[in-house]
């Protein structure tokens, strides 16, 4: 199972810089980000190649983390690949809660990362569809 990191920070300059000079000194590799603004706060979500160490690392430097279960699906990099998997999830009424998308260029595949409130039943609803969920050692060592 894939774990994504959910940083709750302060929007402030410099908070980012402080958060990856912490996970660097951890050497913790990040693999994808993403920021959101809640005006004076935010959440950066990160996929990082140890979540267990970064959650650790950071909550010891007073960071309030979370982690969180992420499938990560792989879908052709092309156009209409995403919309694949929308419309299975869809079809079976499954609900995106949060999600984030990368392009695996050795790969020519994409990597979408959902977060979802039925875990396994969409794991095992868009395997039966065909598409491959990374395992959390496949996600990390991308």
């Amino acid at each position: 199972m894939a774990e994504q990191l959910n940083v709750f920070v302060e929007n402030k300059p410099g908070k980012l810089t402080k958060i990856t000079k912490v996970l660097a000194d951890a050497v913790v590799n990040m693999r994808a980000i993403v920021i959101a603004d809640r005006e004076n706060f935010g959440i950066i979500k990160l996929l990082v190649d140890n979540p267990q160490k970064a959650f650790k690392e950071l909550s010891a430097q007073g960071y309030a983390c979370a982690l969180k279960k992420v499938l990560a699906v792989i879908i052709k990099d092309t156009p209409g690949g995403l919309g694949s998997l929308t419309e299975v999830l869809n079809n079976n009424k499954i609900d995106i809660l949060d999600a984030y998308g990368f392009v695996i260029s050795s790969r020519k595949e994409a990597a979408f990362c959902i977060e979802v409130k039925e875990y396994d039943l969409a794991k095992k609803i868009v395997e039966e569809n065909g598409f491959q969920v990374l395992s959390d050692s496949e996600l990390y060592d991308l």
